[in-house]
């Protein structure tokens, strides 16, 4: 049995967590499938699964290299066929991760019209503010948003995501409406801290393009983005997000934008890919139709209005 044969048989016996089972989908002996597992095993000199009489599952060795046989798996039958059919469709399972907003409110929603135009693709869709190693967590794409570190990735330059200022009619009730940057010092924030880091970010603006900043005093830091918008919501001071993140909030009076002459620049959107030489159709499809949404949806800038006053 060649190699590929089998990784086929290793992820067949591990989505089974049964070898009798797995033996009766890939048409093969029991006895066939429990020998290939042996050989794989000792070719790559690890124990890649738990036997017990009722079922088996993988150790934390095989786990990480059943992620990595679905790759080769679904890559050399991509490739298998691509001469096959001019017009074949792409297939395979694709592993990509997204920040969590927009994986939940934009790319989750969308999904099914990219799923019927792509029926053969399987998407495992991880949604995380936290920065994954594409390498070790097995991804084949990943959204970024803001400024990049040197990763040696392949990054694809997708565009750049609106941000504004806003806060809640109970704020501003209270604490009154800052109309420029000097108002800053007589108001409170929510604090952003990064879930990576742990760095709270300033208040930043530009002014006639130059970049700004000022620490804002704030009651509360928050490192997620839904109880970032959520103690804005309650009151608890100004924050600056992502337009994309509030237009519901906006449309019904629930979120006032401040400021619109004094944004932060905007942050940059990217795509990043492992480096490699060959990179997959489905990779390169759902890359695509990724920025397409994108920019239809979170890229859009809101019109300059002018700022309420109190």
């Amino acid at each position: 049995m060649d190699r590929i044969d089998l990784f086929r048989v290793f992820v067949r016996v591990v989505e089974c967590a049964n070898f009798t089972r797995a033996a009766g989908l890939l048409g093969m002996p029991r006895s066939s499938v429990s020998a290939a597992v042996i050989e794989l095993e000792s070719r790559v000199g690890a124990r890649l699964l738990h036997r017990t009489t009722r079922k088996v599952s993988p150790t934390h060795d095989g786990a990480a290299f059943y992620e990595r046989c679905l790759r080769v798996v679904a890559d050399v039958e991509e490739t298998e066929t691509l001469f096959r059919r001019g017009n074949a469709k792409p297939s395979g399972r694709l592993r990509v991760d997204l920040p969590s907003r927009i994986g939940r409110l934009i790319v989750a929603p969308a999904l099914p019209a990219f799923l019927d135009t792509y029926p053969e693709i399987e998407i495992d869709l991880g949604v995380t503010d936290r920065a994954v190693d594409l390498i070790e967590d097995s991804v084949d794409c990943v959204l970024r948003v803001g400024p990049l570190r040197d990763s040696g990735l392949i990054a694809r330059p997708l565009g750049v995501l609106p941000l504004i200022n806003v806060a809640s009619p109970i704020y501003l009730s209270r604490h009154g409406i800052p109309q420029t940057p000097d108002d800053l010092s007589r108001h409170w924030a929510v604090n952003y801290a990064s879930p990576s880091t742990g760095r709270v970010a300033p208040w930043e603006w530009l002014e006639e393009g130059v970049p700004k900043s000022l620490p804002m005093r704030g009651r509360v830091t928050a490192n997620n983005a839904e109880a970032y918008i959520a103690c804005c919501l309650a009151g608890l001071g100004l924050i600056q997000i992502p337009a994309y993140d509030v237009w519901p909030h906006l449309a019904a009076g629930e979120l006032i934008e401040l400021m619109p002459r004094h944004r932060a620049e905007p942050l940059p959107m990217t795509i990043l890919y492992p480096h490699r030489q060959h990179l997959s159709r489905r990779v390169q499809i759902f890359a695509d139709w990724l920025e397409a949404l994108l920019k239809q949806t979170a890229m859009q800038s809101p019109e300059i209005r002018p700022a309420p006053t109190s």
